[in-house]
């Protein structure tokens, strides 16, 4: 015979109490509030015995109630319209190291190259009231498609192009380039090509100028250095252009060395140079620039490269940002981060003696 008896609902369980914390440890509410908040004068003793209390029973206070008591959210918006997080994901990795520790959160949007996109997400973010916004992107002389002047709200730039007036982090290209062309240098390397992106980038400008200059101070001859796109087919033309073109038909030395606007151009040149049967790094060493590990430590050999850093860069973005809502001042304008030469085998050992 079927019963009748309907199954008992599953009810959710019902939030842990302040008042209930209060009471487990023995004292009052407006105490245990203080202790949580890191406020009011006790002994160090009862304030650990309260926070241990509200660990024990799963204690979350109200963020809405903290939010309106502190004017805070406790959240940051990060805005970028890098598709893929080739930049921007280490740069968030960096903003998160640096803001949760301090209980706050950070949210992404991805608003591509789309306006209408960009602002729709500015918007929501308004709405729900975030702290203050980091703006990223993949290339550092553009702006995000949307504008974030007159918010009302602190917005710092990371990888990306600000607005004037605003606080800027930015990777030291000009720099990387020269620790790549100094280190083929100590390495004895003499006749020292570059191979890059397109003419329409700053940084490839920066970078070339770098690599002109170090050659110069160095006494070494200068070759015109090559742009053309972000490829790994690129660099396989480059390679033919420096060996079979117009230097190597007038009888000019080949390059022992070739310094790599990106990773994905200098695995193309690696490819080439060891379809010509030369061995990288004994005939010709090899540097790239970004250090995107899953291109450069799969590469034969694997490829020194140029880190631009960004964990680093997201992280004093964070930390900016927080002062700048805890209502300290920063001074406006670009800040340069140094860049790091990580060294693999594809640029060979320096020289004995």
């Amino acid at each position: 015979m079927a019963s009748d008896a309907q199954p008992t609902p599953v009810s959710a369980k019902q939030p842990v109490t302040l008042r209930e914390v209060a009471a487990l440890a023995g004292v009052s509410v407006a105490t245990a509030s203080k202790a949580l908040n890191g406020q009011g004068r006790m002994t160090a003793e009862t304030r650990e015995r309260i926070r241990e209390t509200a660990q024990r029973l799963g204690f979350r206070p109200n963020s809405l109630a903290q939010s309106l008591l502190r004017r805070r959210s406790f959240t940051v918006g990060l805005l970028t319209n890098d598709t893929y997080g080739r930049f921007s994901l280490p740069v968030m990795s960096g903003i998160s190291d640096a803001l949760v520790d301090k209980g706050v959160s950070v949210f992404l949007c991805n608003v591509e190259d789309d306006q209408r996109l960009g602002q729709l997400h500015v918007d929501a973010m308004l709405d729900k009231r975030v702290d203050g916004i980091i703006a990223t992107g993949k290339r550092i002389d553009r702006h995000l498609p949307v504008d974030l002047s007159n918010l009302g709200i602190p917005v710092i730039y990371a990888f990306t192009k600000p607005d004037p007036g605003a606080v800027a982090f930015v990777s030291d290209d000009a720099g990387g380039a020269r620790l790549a062309v100094e280190h083929f240098s100590r390495l004895g390397r003499r006749r020292i090509a570059h191979v890059s992106g397109p003419a329409s980038f700053a940084v490839v400008h920066a970078r070339a100028q770098a690599y002109r200059d170090v050659l110069t101070e160095k006494g070494l001859s200068v070759m015109e250095p090559l742009l053309g796109s972000w490829s790994e087919a690129w660099g396989h033309e480059a390679v033919k252009r420096l060996f079979d073109g117009r230097l190597s038909k007038s009888g000019g030395e080949k390059p022992d060395a070739v310094f790599c606007g990106n990773d994905q151009i200098a695995r193309g040149v690696i490819d080439a140079l060891r379809e010509r049967g030369l061995d990288v790094p004994g005939d010709v060493g090899v540097i790239g620039f970004d250090n995107w590990q899953i291109v450069a430590e799969a590469t034969r050999p694997p490829l020194t490269s140029v880190d631009m850093n960004l964990a680093a860069l997201g992280r004093e973005a964070g930390l900016t940002l927080l002062s700048l809502v805890g209502g300290e001042p920063a001074e406006p304008g670009i800040r340069k981060l140094p860049c790091r030469l990580v060294v693999r085998q594809s640029c060979g050992r320096p020289p004995d003696g």
